[in-house]
């Protein structure tokens, strides 16, 4: 039996030049999904957190990313290696503050947001709604002048 709900899951080394491979899988991964690009950077704005904030980015340090998909939506977790100093929050940057916008901007792309974890590692999983399908229109009579109001 198929299943109805794939999961897609990948692990990435913690380099910064990784990011740009994880955020290729995640387009290649829901190749034509309407909310691709969405999620390609979700997982590049989550990847790059765990990169600088957590042990991801020590040596031999790592991230995961997994893809749930369905008809109504694509959820996206990425998991960090833990240790980090302070918890994930969106934050309230000044204009010329260089850090501080990546979970404010996966919140404002997605539909919901929630943070698991702790030491250990946390999971940020962001969920993106699948648009619903636009009824086709229903043919109008044509106007002819004079004719019809």
């Amino acid at each position: 039996m198929e299943d109805a709900m794939p999961t897609h899951r990948r692990s990435f080394p913690g380099d910064p030049k990784e990011l740009h491979a994880a955020r290729r899988w995640t387009r290649a991964t829901l190749d034509g999904h309407p909310r691709s690009e969405d999620a390609a950077l979700i997982v590049t704005e989550l990847g790059t957190n765990a990169v600088v904030h957590t042990a991801s980015g020590n040596s031999g340090g790592t991230f995961h990313v997994a893809l749930t998909v369905s008809p109504l939506a694509v959820v996206i977790e990425v998991t960090d290696s833990g240790t980090s100093e302070t918890s994930p929050r969106v934050q309230r940057p000044t204009p010329e503050s260089t850090h501080g916008r990546g979970l404010g901007m996966v919140a404002a792309l997605a539909d919901r947001v929630r943070i698991q974890g702790g030491d250990p590692g946390r999971t940020v999983t962001a969920v993106l709604d699948a648009p619903l399908r636009c009824q086709e229109p229903t043919p109008q009579p044509a106007r002819v002048q004079g004719l019809l109001p």
